[in-house]
């Protein structure tokens, strides 16, 4: 079934529950086709295909709602007669409901994200395998915890009884190698990978499984930091997990409910001065860009932080009216149900190259890698496991592992200092970033 038989059956679909005596509905369909190939040692261990296709209808009876799900091949009315028998039995629900006509997406913007490539199994085991033998190959490299390729391709179809109607597709291909240094109890392993909507901006094959191997060398023979207070630098590549913190801590769901740390701080400063971190969902070619959300709402880029200052929630239908508040388009679908959440959050990149940070920086540490989720949305507690270098003289020095970096969201967001290597590697990105005063605990 194609994209335009979908949206057929999904307007039928809406049409059926306000005919069966729903106030209002919206149907959607979100489908997912998967191909991955997972190599060691020159060998594949594991293929594997996947495909995904389900119908999820939401009607409205008053304030009362319900949604159901199904497989394509579910008749319609049967759908209908659910949902509606579910509503007139549901809760009271004050914040639940459409999108207002006034904020629905007309012309769906083109984003360019669909790459008609489709890789074979043969070509994405090739992929891998080269990935792999790259990594082996560099000197120092004892072993392979294993490489991938993978591609897939989701879509999305949402029609809704307040008039709109809209699909589209976004592929997306991946690489990874992992690369074992050392031998016995003095093993390292480090990892490359790589993630776009399109094939051909994804980096060769043999460079990502080169830096691999070139990481995994780089971390052998670590000590561990002695306990202090000192600056942490986070690798561009950790750096993005900084922001996604962000993201959960100014998501509206939280806010509502009052378990964010930063429930007071809309219209504050939260960063230093000049410190951007913008939302956009109508970045070309992005890993998380849609031309309309999960409600039919039209896109818009946000500046989350603009010069340090908490401009905006993340903000779906319900938590909007819930905050009393305007949807912000930030809906993102679950089925029958849907909750705020960031699209393509970057935080922009300053104006220093991370060598030049770390000149600076002096002494401290240089983290490459992070371990765990000890992260308290609600204090703002931040503890996590790290591994990386320490920073000597303006210099990365002996690797480090074992470690821990601390501190608390409120003083680690307003000393963040970002240097100038943005690369979108994820669908939350960074570049290298700078903290001063975080404690590290080692021995």
């Amino acid at each position: 079934m194609d994209q335009s038989d979908l949206l057929d059956r999904a307007a039928g679909l809406v049409e059926a529950a306000k005919r069966a005596g729903a106030d209002a509905a919206d149907a959607v369909s979100q489908r997912r086709v998967s191909l991955g190939v997972e190599c060691r040692l020159g060998k594949v261990e594991e293929t594997t295909r996947s495909e995904r296709d389900n119908f999820s209808l939401r009607v409205f009876v008053g304030r009362r709602n319900a949604s159901v799900s199904a497989n394509s091949m579910v008749p319609s009315g049967e759908l209908v007669e659910r949902a509606i028998a579910m509503a007139r039995a549901a809760p009271v629900d004050r914040f639940a409901g459409l999108a207002d006509s006034s904020q629905l997406a007309g012309d769906l913007p083109e984003l360019d994200l669909l790459d008609e490539t489709v890789p074979s199994v043969d070509e994405l085991t090739e992929r891998a395998i080269a990935a792999e033998e790259a990594a082996r190959a560099v000197r120092g490299v004892t072993n392979s915890g294993g490489s991938s390729a993978g591609w897939s391709v989701e879509g999305l179809v949402l029609a809704t009884s307040g008039g709109f109607a809209g699909s589209y597709l976004r592929s997306r291909h991946s690489s990874t190698a992992i690369a074992i240094a050392g031998e016995g109890t003095g093993m390292e392993r480090d990892y490359e990978d790589a993630l776009g909507t399109h094939l051909s901006g994804l980096p060769d094959t043999t460079e990502l499984g080169r830096k691999a191997g070139e990481r995994a060398v780089r971390r052998l023979n670590p000590i561990r930091a002695e306990t202090g207070v000192a600056t942490v630098v986070f690798d561009e590549r950790v750096a993005s997990s900084l922001a996604g913190h962000l993201a959960a801590a100014v998501n509206g769901s939280a806010v509502a409910k009052k378990t964010t740390f930063l429930v007071a701080g809309l219209e504050k400063s939260i960063f230093a001065p000049g410190i951007r971190i913008v939302d956009d969902p109508l970045r070309p070619r992005g890993l998380a860009s849609r031309p309309f959300d999960g409600e039919g709402t039209r896109q818009r880029p946000l500046d989350i932080v603009a010069d340090g200052v908490l401009r905006h929630w993340l903000l779906d239908g319900a938590t909007a009216r819930e905050l009393g508040l305007t949807s912000n388009g930030r809906a993102a679908r679950a089925g029958g149900s849907t909750a705020p959440a960031s699209t393509n959050l970057t935080l922009m990149p300053g104006d220093i190259t991370p060598e030049a940070l770390i000149r600076e920086v002096g002494e401290g540490v240089f983290v490459t890698d992070m371990i765990g989720a000890g992260v308290n949305i609600v204090t703002g507690d931040y503890s996590r496991g790290a591994a990386g270098f320490r920073i000597r003289n303006g210099e990365l020095a002996e690797p480090l592992s074992e470690i821990t970096v601390a501190g608390n969201l409120n003083d680690v967001f307003g000393r963040v200092r970002p240097a100038n290597d943005l690369i979108y590697r994820f669908t939350t990105n960074a570049p290298t970033i700078a903290v001063e005063g975080m404690t590290v605990a080692g021995r």
